[in-house]
């Protein structure tokens, strides 16, 4: 931490510096207020310290200088015993604080310090971290269609809707949801996301409603649920399209009545949350099939965003590639200012079928390649990590649906070196449908790595 201590006192002056170095903070020292707003304007400081009464410039009027400069640095004033007048004024324009000329003016002058610096770090954390989400967070485009769920998601996030966001894997459905929940009256409370595909049929009800202790072999502690979690918030369901009917019932059940209750228990538990639930499946496919509750069909799907895919939408490539680089650049410590020219039309000609996330795997690799400069057009393979461009060449008249969904599986799994989350989202289905279709077609699977 840097402190500028201003003070026309040497002696005065002196003590304070040495007092602040023995804590192990950086001090530079001015003698006016003139001077010290010179080197206010070529530095950056985490705060400032100053006389109040110093000849040609009072703590005052530095003070009113400092915060036209840069606001957010904190100001302290030292003034005379008893000065308690003068003080509030300064309070009132924009000091953080004021210590008094006492005889324990070094004790309280180093409390002071060490609680306005632990405010300056909080408001720059928060700062921060406010930026950070508003960016993470922003659904990128320009096209009509992505103006068009800008302005959905911008509309559904005031209200208290259910919202269904659907889309192809890889469209960002997670990163609607999310800006749903920040521009929402619900940001400062918990966003908690629950994977349907991802559980055992047997464990869905306890990690949504919670259990009680002894509920069932191995609960040997009362859980709270992702319901009780989200409480005040929003509850992100993904991949609802995969979760079992009879946890659908019970997820019903809950929607309806707008309370839980934990396995074991015999109380209701009443909740408030926002529900965003999101699949890549065609649920009203799903309905028509049985496998998915028609009336829980209609309870998520009172505010439905489609997400398109990157292939309808190629204007927006290059504003996601140059957004995609400022990201890597920032997380690696790199420089990479952009790409060639000749690099647009690799990247209008490419089909994208992982969507966004295919497109942000791709820029991440070119931007490690790269590192400074522009990434040319042999580093910005469009080709690498995904198909390499393969096609499925033996398909045959007379060969059934079947056998070429087996082959397709088949070639995205050699493609992605037996990777089943990889091929899984390159098919546009969950690893639980790509398992399923691996046991149906009784396809070897000793080889094939989740993850």
């Amino acid at each position: 931490m840097k402190i500028l201590v201003v003070d026309d006192n040497e002696l005065f002056r002196d003590s304070i510096v040495e007092t602040l170095r023995r804590q192990e903070y950086q001090v530079i020292d001015a003698p006016d207020g003139i001077s010290a707003l010179t080197l206010f304007s070529e530095q950056e400081f985490d705060l400032v310290i100053s006389d109040m009464k110093m000849p040609g410039m009072s703590g005052m009027e530095l003070l009113e200088n400092v915060k036209k400069i840069k606001d957010d640095v904190p100001f302290l004033i030292i003034t005379a015993y008893g000065a308690i007048d003068t003080a509030v004024e300064a309070i009132k324009k924009g000091a953080f604080d004021f210590i008094q000329k006492t005889d324990s003016l070094i004790r309280e002058l180093e409390l002071t310090v060490e609680r306005t610096l632990k405010f300056r770090t909080l408001v720059k954390e928060n700062y921060r971290l406010k930026k950070e989400i508003k960016n993470k967070w922003s659904y990128i485009g320009n096209v009509a269609s992505i103006t068009k769920i800008k302005e959905l998601t911008k509309a559904v996030a005031e209200s208290r809707s259910t919202v269904l966001v659907t889309g192809e894997s890889g469209t960002g459905k997670e990163l609607v949801a999310r800006s749903i929940h920040y521009q929402s009256p619900r940001s400062q409370k918990p966003f908690v996301k629950i994977n349907c595909a991802a559980l055992p049929e047997g464990l869905i009800e306890s990690e949504l409603f919670g259990h009680e202790k002894g509920a069932f072999t191995g609960a040997i502690n009362r859980k709270a649920g992702k319901f009780e979690s989200a409480s005040g918030g929003t509850l992100l369901l993904d991949e609802i399209g995969e979760m079992p009917l009879t946890a659908q019932a019970k997820l019903l059940r809950v929607l309806q009545e707008k309370e839980i209750q934990k396995v074991g228990g015999d109380d209701t538990i009443e909740i408030d949350v926002r529900i965003v639930a999101t699949t890549n499946r065609d649920l009203e496919e799903l309905v028509s099939k049985g496998t998915f509750r028609e009336d829980l069909f209609y309870r998520l799907n009172v505010f439905h965003i489609h997400l398109p895919p990157l292939r309808e939408r190629k204007e927006d490539v290059e504003e996601l590639v140059r957004h995609f680089i400022t990201k890597y650049n920032d997380e690696n410590g790199f420089s990479v200012e952009g790409f060639e020219k000749e690099c647009i039309k690799h990247l209008h000609s490419y089909t994208w079928p992982g969507n966004i996330r295919e497109l942000e795997n791709t820029v991440e690799r070119a931007v490690v390649l790269t590192r400074t400069g522009l990434i040319a057009p042999d580093v910005f393979d469009i080709k690498s990590g995904n198909l390499n461009g393969s096609k499925i060449n033996n398909l045959e008249v007379g060969m059934t649906i079947a056998d070429a969904e087996r082959n397709l599986i088949l070639k995205t799994l050699d493609a992605c070196n037996q990777n089943r989350t990889k091929a899984a989202q390159l098919l546009g289905i969950s690893i639980r449908t790509l398992r399923n279709k691996l046991n149906e077609y009784a396809l070897e699977t000793n080889s094939v790595s989740e993850s």
